[in-house]
């Protein structure tokens, strides 16, 4: 069946008047914030205790604006007779907002988490050099990142969780452990106190029959 004439005209007519009999809302920003959506794309905030260095979100950065600097570290050996090993150590960490397209990359290939979306969106500045932003301005940014969503309740225990729980109860059950032999220790010595006290006053010599007869 053909569009009847003038349908699109009365269509958006009709849009027009339903607006118009609508009550007008002003957001007063900046006094009272706006309600933004929990996947807001606002800045990148990092958790630095996360990041190993490996340098996969500046690799995979298409703008080439984030900008890290490290140094290696020896670590001792964790036993006796192992061999030391050496770490990375964070110095620092900057993103330039001026050149981010804001679109997720870093986030995605980041295996550690250490880097998250915040809604945080008032950052501007007077001059453009200062949209740099280096590892402690993101760090605060940090506390603003809204927690994950629930998992799903048939969903599979997350690994880390697992792990982390695994270790928990294996040192629970060892210092359990611990605590129960330390327990039997005690009360061994205790009873080898008490039959070393008994046998020494078994074998105490009596009193004279002389002296008993008097008394």
């Amino acid at each position: 069946m053909p569009p009847i004439p003038g349908s699109g005209l009365a269509k958006g007519l009709a849009v027009t008047l339903r607006t118009m009999t609508k009550r007008t809302v002003t957001a007063q920003y900046p006094d009272v914030q706006p309600e933004l959506p929990p996947r807001t794309r606002g800045v990148i905030g990092l958790f630095e205790e996360n990041c190993t260095v490996c340098m996969l979100c500046a690799r995979e950065c298409p703008d080439w604006c984030i900008y890290i600097d490290s140094h290696k570290e020896t670590v001792p050996a964790a036993a006796p007779g192992g061999r030391e090993r050496s770490r990375n150590v964070l110095d620092r960490f900057a993103i330039d907002f001026a050149l981010c397209m804001y679109c997720g990359i870093c986030i995605e290939v980041c295996p550690f988490d250490a880097l998250f979306w915040s809604p945080e969106f008032e950052y501007a500045e007077t001059d453009i050099h200062e949209l740099t932003h280096e590892r402690d301005k993101l760090r605060e940014w940090m506390w603003t990142v809204p927690e994950p969503p629930a998992l799903d309740p048939g969903a599979e225990e997350p690994k880390e969780i697992a792990a982390a729980r695994k270790t928990a109860d294996k040192l629970q059950a060892q210092e359990a452990q611990q605590a129960q032999e330390a327990q039997q220790a005690l009360e061994a010595q205790q009873a080898q106190e008490s039959q070393q006290s008994q046998t020494e006053q078994d074998t105490r010599p009596g009193r004279p029959a002389e002296q008993e007869g008097q008394e």
